[in-house]
């Protein structure tokens, strides 16, 4: 009995406290997208080109969108965060140097990147608060198309017709690196990286059929910085 006395006063003295340390923030600002793009080889359109084994791939340029991020913080250390953005937008080239396809405008995309992740933050009770986090990404990929450049390339292969460019959905990991400088009681700065796998196939379509698949890991690193607000 005396033991569950303890553990009832213990209750109602910690609850509150345990409760004033949960709640939500929310940040907004710029997320800047950079790949750390490979991809495997363009085999078909080196063969129809005459060009040498294994010597194109593809490349992704980078973007920047807004960023916002929403946490649920569980308790004083743990939080879970959700990474959104505006569609990101990507032009994708060929690289084959020493080609005169080098740098050829292959297609376009976007792309949502949601990340769900679980974050443990440092330096409990500071106004500075490093955290590392860990999670999940989904990206789903839309309005690919194909660029002119290529169109015409293809043409001058013999592919002739409709072209189009697909890219499937990934899912992979990712981790996270940021800070937290609380400004006041109610908002805050934020200074964030993420490094992020995504993998997808790519597929050059003519006439609705696959002239070209090749696997592109885009495995990005993310930039966010932004002000936040703690409800």
């Amino acid at each position: 009995m005396r033991y569950s006395a303890l553990a009832l006063a213990a209750a109602l003295v910690c609850g509150p406290a345990l409760a004033d340390e949960s709640g939500w923030r929310f940040t907004v600002g710029a997320a800047h997208v950079n790949p750390n793009d490979d991809s495997g080889h363009l085999g078909n359109v080196e063969a129809a080109a005459g060009l040498p084994s294994n010597s194109t791939s593809l490349k992704v340029d980078s973007d920047t969108q807004l960023g916002l991020t929403l946490n649920y913080d569980i308790d004083s250390v743990w939080s879970i965060e959700l990474l959104a953005a505006t569609p990101f937008s990507h032009d994708i080239s060929m690289s084959a140097p020493g080609t005169a396809v080098d740098g050829l405008d292959v297609g376009k995309t976007k792309h949502l990147p949601p990340t769900l992740s679980l974050q443990y933050r440092f330096l409990d009770g500071s106004a500075v608060r490093p955290y590392l986090g860990l999670g999940i990404n989904y990206t789903f990929f839309f309005d690919e198309h194909v660029d002119g450049e290529l169109a015409t390339t293809l043409d001058s292969l013999g592919l002739t017709g409709d072209k189009s460019l697909e890219l499937s959905d990934s899912i992979g990991l990712a981790g996270q690196a940021g800070i937290d400088w609380e400004i006041n009681d109610k908002t805050f700065f934020r200074a964030a990286l993420w490094y992020t796998d995504i993998d997808t196939d790519a597929k050059v379509k003519v006439n609705g059929q696959t002239v070209q698949k090749v696997k592109v890991n885009i495995d990005p690193v993310v930039a966010f910085i932004g002000l936040g607000y703690r409800f």
